[in-house]
C-alpha cells in the first residue's frame, strides 16, 4: 500500500539478501517527470491512456524469463506478472501513510503536500484509482490478501522490523521447501 514503507523495505532486503532492487514508484516518477505531471495525476492520466500501464508493466514482465535470478521488486502489481515468486504485501494505516508521506523530504516526483490531511486525502484518491484501473485492465484486485503469500501491517514497525520479520518468513518457507 501506498506509504506502508514498501519501498524503504525492499531496499533493506535487497541490501541485506544481495539480490537487485528493481521499482515501479521509480518509473511511475520518470513517466510523471517527462510528462511534467504528478504521481496522482499521472495515475488519472493512466485511466484513459493504456500506454502508461504497458509502459510500466513491460519492465516487470520480463522478469519471468529470468532463470534463477534474485531480485526484489517493489510494485504493487508484481505479484500478478511475476506469479513464480514470493508474494508479499505491506499495509498501514491510512492516517500513518499520510503522515509518513507528508515527512518524506526524500520523495521526488510527487507533489509536497500543504498538509497531512491533504496527503491522506490524495492517498486515498490514488489507491481508489489504482485499484479500479488493475481491475478494469488485469481483472485483479489489488485489495486481495489472498493474492500474497504474506501480509504484514506497518503501521507500528519501523522498516528494519518489518523487513527482519520478512527474511524470517522467509528462511522459514526455504527451510521448509529444502526439508521436502
Amino acid at each position: 500500500m501506498l506509504g506502508s514503507g514498501k519501498s524503504t523495505v525492499a531496499k533493506l532486503l535487497a541490501e541485506q539478501l544481495g539480490y537487485t532492487y528493481y521499482s515501479t514508484g521509480n518509473a511511475q516518477r520518470e513517466i510523471a517527470a517527462r510528462r511534467g505531471v504528478t504521481t496522482l495525476e499521472l495515475n488519472h492520466l493512466a485511466d484513459t491512456d493504456p500506454s502508461i500501464d504497458e509502459e510500466i508493466d513491460s519492465i516487470f514482465k520480463k522478469f519471468n524469463a529470468v532463470p534463477n535470478k534474485n531480485f526484489i521488486i517493489d510494485s504493487r502489481m508484481a505479484f500478478f506478472f511475476v506469479p513464480n515468486s514470493i508474494k508479499i504485501k505491506l499495509n498501514v494505516d491510512v492516517a500513518v501513510a499520510g503522515e509518513r508521506i507528508f515527512n518524506d523530504s526524500t520523495r521526488t516526483g510527487e507533489k509536497k503536500y500543504a498538509s497531512v490531511q491533504e496527503s491522506v486525502n490524495a492517498l486515498r484518491e490514488r489507491r481508489a484509482s489504482e485499484v479500479a484501473r488493475f481491475k478494469k485492465i488485469y481483472h485483479v484486485d489489488i485489495d486481495n490478501d489472498e493474492n500474497f503469500d504474506y501480509v504484514l501491517d506497518t503501521t507500528h514497525h519501523t522498516p528494519a522490523e518489518v523487513a527482519h520479520l520478512i527474511i524470517q518468513k522467509f528462511k522459514l518457507a526455504h527451510d521448509k521447501h529444502q526439508n521436502h
